[in-house]
């Protein structure tokens, strides 16, 4: 009785296990979408894409000043020199479309990438939130990026980032973002 009773409870805890590693996908509306929420003062002014809510990690710090925006140059980089302090990646698929995803950092670094694997991805914006609330846009323009590990953001000075949001979506019928911090 005792050895079908550890039983039961080992399958029901990898169960829980698997169940909260797998990511859910926030749908409202006739359609599954949502408009883009964002802040008084968001310096973006086109019309943004109704977006697929992957669920938030929590996050300390809110948006509390825009700085201007920053337009996405584009820029493929070889690899990357620094030493890494974080990443974290998320995968899109084609049949969510525009989906709205956060990453929490909560790191120290001076530059940031945007790594592109298995497919192209249309990326509409990346925000990334300081520790001070300070919020640096980085505008692509629904423009759709190949493969690659792309500059994001220089901050010569350090600056720890409380977290990184991006709204995009899969070309093909996966892709993979990754972010990288380093410093």
């Amino acid at each position: 009785m005792k050895r079908t009773l550890i039983l039961i409870v080992a399958i029901l805890a990898l169960v829980d296990t698997a169940d909260a590693a797998r990511t859910r996908v926030v749908r409202r509306g006739p359609n599954g979408r949502v408009r883009v929420t964002v802040r008084t003062g968001f310096p973006i002014r086109r019309t943004l894409p109704n977006v697929v809510v992957r669920p938030a990690p929590v996050v300390r710090v809110a948006p509390r000043v825009y700085l201007a925006p920053v337009a996405f140059g584009a820029v493929a980089v070889a690899s990357i020199a620094n030493t890494q302090v974080w990443h974290e990646s998320e995968t899109l698929e084609r049949e969510d479309g525009w989906t709205d995803f956060t990453r929490s950092v909560d790191r120290r670094g001076d530059r940031l990438f945007l790594q592109i694997e298995r497919g192209a991805a249309e990326i509409s914006f990346a925000e990334v939130v300081f520790e001070n609330g300070e919020t640096q846009v980085v505008d692509f323009d629904d423009r759709t990026h190949g493969r690659g590990t792309y500059a994001l953001l220089d901050f010569k000075d350090g600056r720890k980032v409380d977290h990184v949001r991006v709204v995009a979506k899969s070309v093909g019928s996966e892709t993979e973002i990754t972010l990288r911090l380093t410093s």
